[in-house]
């Protein structure tokens, strides 16, 4: 009797595929294997959904599945579970959500069972080296100590950043060798847990959020709400002594890769347990690696970014989201789901705590907090020696500035300086200035496919689009008039470094953004730098702003905040609010008092002023009363639709039939088609449709409704259509 199997493809189409199963493949056959099928012209990887023994298309429509890669399935019933959750809620088909939750070498065929595993040791000619021999060889020396500490596998040398041709080298001097083991079940850990050094002790407000979280069992949300420096992480590593004592694993989610080096390091400080990473920076190997030892139960941690939320875990314990406002947790290309939501229904699918930590919680999480859906956990002060910071406005309204810099900024920089500490500043525009500007007719250079300017980087000698990577050398002559009196318009990261470093020339500068920690392993070589003393002076986008500890900064300078303040965007002042306290928290973490100025053209705006008097707690409770009053997210739930074409007529046309097919009363509000605040990207025009309603069921249930008319609309194939839930920017 033939068999038939439901698959699901990583496609757009919402539906699974029917496909015949040979005679010559006689494994058991279970929900959840990978197969390989014929699709088209091409072969993809999808999963058995469903096995039936009929099938109603004809028999020469219907194809032969290739082969079965699996024995058993990839995901545990829980995650499973989720992925068709997701699918449903984030409007996807189920073979594009289930593909999201498997590494990349999955996706590719790629064996899911464990492998050999090369391991790094010393010879005995290496254990008598000593490293000073290696001062000019900076690289293998630090690969030496490493390994005079123990073992390194090829996933240690990925996330701690070695370098491979140190390893070579020393491999070469007979300093070390490399042996092929292979991969072993050892789960000590979950017997015999030992801690590498004595926890802290915890202050009161630590200690009851520690006894609080403990005491927890089953499934359980709590938002960790604690002024920056307050010792969040401290609370999570007492949380997770107790988990890992009871032999559970866990799941760490840290917004940026930048995070990640100084997360595994405080981790791995504590307990001596296996710790898999997982993010986008390591080779789809190494995130196999790191996968195969959460689901085999040999990590106790699992750290990484957004995509690591989909781990599965042999003995799961706790799901742990630090910044949990951060909106990095949601993916803004193909699927768009949030890692934070998706974390809070994994705690509930498979029965484990979930603690969401953050100084500036997301409106959203407050208020699940506030109405009694998450229990609220307060640290209201900052730990052990460190100080509550001195906050001040500087009003720059008919002052000089020298590179974007008053006067009285200028002169605490040189006060800080002189007392041996360390000043950061803080400008969110990367490159050397945000415009090129012709002196002679004032024509000011915008990128011929976007609505937006050209940002002048110096260094690199070009000008460039930051919205579609668009790039041209810097011209010498106007594009307009033709005069060669060009010059940078605004102050970028790039041309503030330069004037500090003319300013203070006694005091290295060191400039954290995008451009300067492209190449791998540059953001840890510099933070390692900061740490170390050698940069005087930070000067970086809010890359900087995110969790990281300096304890030797004791000023911190926002230089335009104008910016921020306005936006087309409802969640602008949330943001600023967010960023603002963040990049504040950096001054002062130590036992020396920190300072946090701020410039301003709008120093008598009522949202600077209220941040600055009452802290973010209260500013972020008044936005909440706001939103709730203009029924906007989250007391309303919303759906964004995108259409960008060639033509704007053809993307209205689609949102305006869209439109049509959706109710429009007192609980349910439509509004567009509207230009995105960018209208042109990329050579291409773009419009917005938002849909609000009261009732998040009836959201679903009106677009379940439309989803299959909307796909029929001849107006949606003369353009590029999305759905965003639960927007997070609009622009």
């Amino acid at each position: 009797m033939p068999l038939f199997v439901e698959v699901a493809l990583p496609v757009p189409m919402r539906q699974t595929f029917s496909y015949l199963v040979p005679d010559t493949l006689t494994q058991t056959l279970v929900a959840g294997l990978r197969v390989r099928v014929p699709f088209g012209r091409q072969q993809l990887i999808g999963l058995i959904t469903d096995i039936k023994d009929s099938c109603s298309l004809a028999p020469k429509q219907i194809k032969a599945v290739i082969d079965i890669l699996d024995q058993e399935p990839l995901l545990p019933d829980s995650l499973y579970r989720l992925t068709l959750w997701a699918a449903r809620y984030y409007f996807c088909s189920q073979g594009q959500m289930l593909t999201q939750a498997l590494p990349v070498a999955l996706r590719k065929g790629m064996d899911a069972a464990p492998k050999s595993m090369t391991h790094w040791h010393l010879t005995a000619a290496g254990e008598a080296a000593a490293p000073e021999l290696l001062k000019r060889a900076p690289a293998q020396k630090k690969v030496l100590e490493r390994l005079k500490q123990g073992r390194l596998t090829a996933e240690d040398i990925g996330h701690l950043d070695l370098s491979k041709a140190a390893f070579k080298a020393l491999s070469e001097k007979g300093w070390i060798a490399a042996e092929e083991r292979t991969a072993e079940l050892d789960l000590g850990w979950r017997t015999a847990l030992e801690l590498d050094e004595t926890p802290l002790k915890l202050n009161p407000a630590q200690a009851v959020a520690v006894a609080t979280l403990n005491q927890q069992t089953g499934y359980h949300c709590s938002l960790l709400e604690g002024v920056t420096g307050s010792g969040k992480t401290e609370v999570y590593l007492s949380v997770l002594e107790s988990q890992l004592k009871q032999g559970k694993q866990a799941l760490i989610l840290v917004p940026e890769i930048g995070l990640t080096p100084q997360t595994i390091a405080r981790f791995q400080r504590r307990f001596k347990v296996q710790v898999a990473v997982i993010h986008s920076g390591l080779t789809d190997n190494q995130r196999l690696e790191a996968w195969r030892l959460a689901r085999s139960g040999q990590a106790a941690i699992i750290i990484g970014t957004r995509s690591a939320l989909f781990t599965p875990m042999a003995y799961p314990g706790v799901i742990i989201l630090d910044e949990e406002h951060d909106s990095s947790f949601k993916q803004q290309e193909g699927v768009g789901y949030h890692a934070r939501d998706l974390a809070v229904m994994r705690g509930h699918l498979e029965a484990i705590p979930v603690i969401l930590g953050s100084a500036t919680p997301s409106l959203e999480t407050l208020q699940n907090a506030l109405n009694g859906r998450y229990q609220h956990l307060l640290l209201n002060e900052r730990a052990g020696a460190a100080k509550n910071v001195r906050q001040g406005i500087i009003d720059i309204r008919n002052q000089p500035l020298k590179a974007g810099m008053s006067t009285p900024l200028l002169n605490e920089i040189r006060l800080h300086l002189d007392a041996g500490n360390q000043v950061l500043l803080f400008l969110n525009r990367r490159g050397f200035a945000p415009a090129l500007l012709c002196h002679e007719c004032g024509h000011l250079h915008e990128c011929d496919r976007c609505d937006a300017f050209f940002t002048v980087h110096q260094g690199l000698g070009e000008i460039c689009c930051h919205h579609c990577g668009n790039q041209y050398a810097i011209p010498k002559q106007c594009h307009e008039c033709g005069s060669t009196m060009l010059m940078g318009q605004g102050i970028g990261t790039e041309q503030l470094a330069e004037a500090l470093q003319k300013e203070f020339p006694k005091h290295p500068v060191v400039r954290i953004d995008r451009d300067t920690t492209r190449l791998k392993g540059s953001l840890e070589t510099h933070l390692d730098a900061i740490h170390k003393g050698e940069y005087k002076i930070l000067v970086g986008t809010q890359m900087l702003a995110k969790g990281h500890h300096f304890p030797d900064v004791t000023l911190v300078g926002l230089l335009d905040v104008d910016g921020a303040l306005f936006s087309a965007d409802f969640r602008a002042p949330e943001r600023f609010g967010q960023l603002y306290t963040q990049v504040a928290g950096r001054a002062g973490r130590a036992s020396k008092p920190g300072t946090v100025l701020l410039q301003t053209h709008q120093s008598d705006n009522p949202i600077l002023r209220e941040l600055l008097h009452k802290g973010y707690g209260e500013f972020a409770r008044a936005q909440l009363k706001e939103r709730q009053q203009a029924l906007l997210p989250p007391a309303w739930h919303m759906v964004l639709v995108r259409a960008e074409a060639h033509l704007a007529s053809d993307a209205d046309a689609f949102l305006n039939a869209f439109a049509a097919l959706l109710p429009n009363d007192k609980e349910f509000e439509v509004i567009g088609p509207l230009p995105a605040p960018l209208d042109r990207k990329a050579g291409k025009f773009r419009r917005q449709l938002m849909f609000q309603a009261k009732n998040r069921n009836r959201l679903q249930q009106e677009f379940e409704r439309v989803q299959p008319l909307v796909e029929q609309l001849p107006e949606g194939k003369r353009c590029r259509w999305s759905l965003d839930r639960d927007p997070q920017d609009l622009l």
